[in-house]
């Protein structure tokens, strides 16, 4: 079954029906740099907050899981990368595990066992949509980009955006995707599609962003849609809510600290 095929019958998306339109002679106007750095600012303030997820993950277009954690994000000033801790909340099973990426590592806290496990780089890509696809990235610092051109392209609700198209280049071992290509609108700067590849080359899933709403202080992707690439009957949707500025403490970015995490 085809990617347009599956989306158009559950009508959670509609796949690109236009190929690449208009040359590129405009293109450049803005580097690549530019571009996903503003794309970055969309995505994520640069203040500390924190934000509801909710994962609802389909199967041939019926929900069969659901995952809601509370994420938090700051920035780290000496080096421009996010750093995130991630709490689940739901189901009760997985209630109080943690997540935390800070630099290029990331470890798991299971409270049961009171252990601490560092996430090795293919961990991140496991399950349809991946903790790769929750927490916060500076994808300027994560990516090295080239800009391929321009494009129309349709959105999630078949609105037609007109986008730039740029081939991102993992730069460093903390980035989650070997490549990634990513159409970023040119009039908004937001980020419309994603395309995301793993070592082998091999596409893994196509995620798409929109129900943009104004949250702290700018408009931001409050859904994203994730479509499996190597199974197609699955998709999942990532739902954010409850957006909030939150200071967020220093230790909460260190392995040794995860223990006394407590709940809100």
């Amino acid at each position: 079954m085809s990617e347009a095929t599956m989306i158009d019958r559950r009508g959670v998306l509609f796949f690109v029906v236009g190929a690449a339109a208009c040359g590129i002679g405009d293109a450049y106007a803005q580097s690549a740099d530019e571009i996903i750095a503003a794309a970055d600012r969309v995505r994520n303030p640069g203040e500390p907050f924190r934000t509801m997820t909710t994962l609802i993950e389909y199967r041939s277009g019926k929900a069969r899981s659901k995952t809601v954690l509370t994420v938090y994000v700051k920035e780290d000033r000496a080096t421009g990368q996010f750093r995130n801790v991630v709490r689940y909340v739901d189901p009760p099973r997985d209630a109080g595990k943690l997540v935390l990426r800070a630099g290029n590592t990331m470890w798991f806290y299971d409270p049961s066992s009171k252990a601490s496990i560092r996430v090795s780089a293919q961990q991140r890509l496991l399950g349809q949509a991946a903790i790769g696809d929750v927490i916060s990235v500076n994808l300027a610092k994560d990516y090295t980009a080239k800009l391929i051109g321009t494009e129309e392209i349709q959105d999630s609700e078949r609105k037609p955006r007109t986008c730039w198209h740029l081939d991102l280049a993992a730069a460093n071992e903390g980035a989650t995707y070997s490549r990634i290509e990513y159409w970023v609108e040119k009039q908004t700067s937001y980020p419309i599609r994603g395309k995301f590849y793993a070592d082998s080359g091999r596409l893994l899933k196509v995620a798409y962003y929109g129900r943009y709403q104004s949250q702290l202080g700018g408009m931001r992707p409050t859904e994203t849609v994730i479509i499996d690439s190597v199974d197609s009957a699955l998709v999942t949707t990532v739902g954010f809510t409850d957006f909030r500025f939150q200071e967020i403490p220093e230790t909460w970015f260190q392995r040794e600290f995860l223990p006394r995490i407590g709940a809100e």
